[in-house]
């Protein structure tokens, strides 16, 4: 049976809708009770009651936890504009003359968080001592729409058309070789015919990939490793040659740029965030820092 617009508007809430929001982003029972501070079987009998009152399913229930019903995904949309409208309001009630604070989750790749961000993010943490920040490395671009993390920082030359962002500059790569390894080398011996590290088959499409294939066909990795920062330490160790960006290799004076840069995959770095959230105080300071603070190599 499909709701009534009248049942709607006198049976549901703000707290039903902080407890749909909380499943929809937990995707299970614990895990909307750990955001909503409360257990879960609290959270089971919450979202049967409000389905009842609505006279429809807002989850269906799975293996994988609990996804969200057309009509659940619209009222956890609902519920995240209040969610923000009432952050806004807080900040200009409360915080109008005090520092930006509260949590600042920021998703990235292990490599931009170790190349990137962490080299000048303690002067961010000095600057602004009420924001706390959790930072979360992964591969994928996580949903930003569901605060998973309200910053996203990736290397793309295509951002999400759906969220707002600055460039904060053009992330350059080059082959690289160590200076042991180099030295053990036959003198001419072309850095094609080397022993190649390359990305695993987790990423068989990244930039890098592309490139190696089209410009050295025969040049088949000896060597395989899971991200670009475990690339550029196999370099610096020894085991061969590989692309690695100028920005993980500025601090190892002991290898050689055997070619590039390479202008092909030159890569856009870019600070990404949902357009509801980018004007909260502590999303603002992030922006505004990141836009000054980040340096990439030439």
């Amino acid at each position: 049976m499909k709701p009534s617009y009248a049942k709607l508007q006198s049976k549901l809430g703000l707290q039903d809708l902080e407890t749909i929001l909380a499943l929809h982003r937990g995707r299970t029972l614990a895990g909307a009770a750990e955001r909503l501070k409360v257990d879960a079987s609290t959270v089971f009998r919450a979202i049967k009651r409000i389905e009842a009152d609505v006279g429809e399913l807002l989850f269906d229930r799975g293996r994988q936890g609990y996804t969200a019903t057309e009509l659940g995904r619209v009222l956890a949309s609902h519920a995240e504009r209040i969610e923000t409208q009432l952050e806004e309001a807080r900040e200009a009630a409360f915080h109008q003359a005090t520092a930006p604070s509260g949590v600042l989750r920021i998703t990235l790749t292990d490599t931009l968080l170790h190349t990137v961000l962490l080299p000048v993010l303690a002067r961010f943490a000095e600057r602004y001592p009420d924001i706390r920040l959790e930072l979360a490395s992964t591969n994928v671009l996580v949903n930003l729409s569901q605060r998973e993390a309200d910053i996203a920082i990736r290397a793309t030359n295509a951002p999400p058309e759906h969220l707002v962002g600055i460039r904060l500059g053009t992330l350059r790569s080059a082959v690289y070789g160590g200076a042991g390894y180099l030295a053990g080398q036959p003198q001419g011996r072309h850095y094609s015919e080397m022993d190649w590290i390359a990305l695993d088959d987790s990423l068989p499409d990244h930039p890098s990939q592309h490139w190696r294939r089209a410009r050295h066909p025969r040049a088949v990795p000896r060597h395989k490793v899971g991200n670009l920062l475990a690339v550029a330490g196999a370099v610096v160790n020894g085991l061969g040659v590989g692309v690695v960006p100028l920005a993980v290799m500025r601090d190892h004076p002991e290898v050689t740029v055997l070619d590039g840069p390479l202008p092909e995959l030159d890569t856009g770095l870019w600070l990404l965030a949902h357009p509801d959230t980018r004007y909260l105080g502590r999303m603002k300071a992030m922006f505004d820092f990141l836009r000054s603070a980040i340096d990439l190599p030439e």
